[in-house]
């Protein structure tokens, strides 16, 4: 049994053309393994192709070439058992108004062909936190708990991988706390591999082992989110003056901005500008601190620079 939860190999989508619109190549070739256990991210601007894998992986849109295997099953070939691999948790609420929470869980099991004896509707119920709703119709939920139901419906099957589309769009941050802590739990006791689609990148950089960049159809780069933080040498280190001082002269290597609080920001490359250097100069001006601190590039860094650049 392969080690990979996901394998992807050519895979390429063309939309085709319409009244209003030119055919589309969506999808441009990816090749992307997804390993078991994992939670992995999958990230890219608006319009870059990651809805058109997630969908593809549902089995909602049909690939134009390529080859998927989910769980170890070919899409193809076992459509069945790879679909029940997969629990999906879209992006917009499709929930019947009329079902209440109980009801659209037992209803989704059965779609997915899980025996009354084997449905964990209450279990589900109160990992979701909708254990007092159970009863209500789905129109009267909030906001939040929709998004919350669309979770339960993913896991009735207890699919071995878990895709979040855009999980947190939208909520306010207890639910988005709520969410994380399930998914964590998921992953961690249950070994359940999580693919998350987000625009919120400080997500991505808390909770993603590795991370794919897609951009125009076309796989950027994938690495662990930490050797993908590493890519950018830049570190900043912020002077507060004691008394209001300009950018002093600087060395090559070292660039300088004064900043509306007064701050002075000086960026280098620690790996080949130490700190010790940095703060020399600022000595040499004569320019006295009363505080300090360093910011590094995150992940939001990361992702333009990539993005931008192809």
């Amino acid at each position: 049994m392969t080690e990979n939860a996901i394998e992807i190999t050519g895979l390429r989508k063309t939309y085709a053309a319409t009244g209003r619109s030119d055919a589309k190549e969506a999808l441009k070739g990816i090749d992307l393994n997804i390993p078991r256990g994992s939670i992995f991210g999958l990230l890219g601007p608006n319009g870059a192709g990651k809805s058109t894998i997630i969908n593809i992986l549902a089995g909602l849109v049909n690939k134009t070439d390529g080859n998927v295997k989910i769980w170890g099953f070919d899409q193809d070939v076992n459509p069945r058992q790879s679909r029940a691999a997969i629990g999906i948790m879209p992006q917009e609420p499709n929930l019947d108004p009329f079902f209440t929470p109980r009801g659209s869980l037992e209803v989704q099991a059965g779609l997915y062909g899980v025996p009354k004896s084997q449905r964990k509707t209450a279990e589900i119920l109160e990992l979701i936190g909708l254990t007092d709703k159970a009863e209500a119709y789905a129109r009267s939920l909030s906001g939040g708990m929709r998004r919350r139901l669309l979770l339960g419906k993913a896991l009735v099957h207890a699919p071995q991988i878990l895709v979040l589309d855009e999980p947190t769009a939208g909520v306010d941050i207890n639910l988005r706390n709520m969410l994380w802590a399930n998914v964590r739990r998921l992953n961690e006791e249950l070994g359940m591999t999580i693919i998350l689609t987000t625009h919120y990148l400080e997500e991505a950089q808390e909770m993603c082992d590795e991370i794919a960049i897609i951009n125009n159809g076309e796989l950027i780069t994938r690495d662990t989110t930490s050797n993908l933080l590493g890519r950018l040498d830049n570190k900043t280190m912020v002077i507060m003056p004691s008394h209001d001082a300009d950018v002093p002269a600087l060395p090559a290597g070292i660039t300088g901005t004064k900043r509306h609080d007064g701050s002075i920001a000086l960026t280098y490359k620690p790996r080949e500008i130490s700190a010790e250097q940095v703060l020399s100069v600022v000595h040499a001006a004569n320019i006295k601190i009363s505080d300090i601190k360093t910011e590094e590039a995150d992940l939001e860094d990361v992702f333009l620079a990539l993005t931008s650049a192809s």
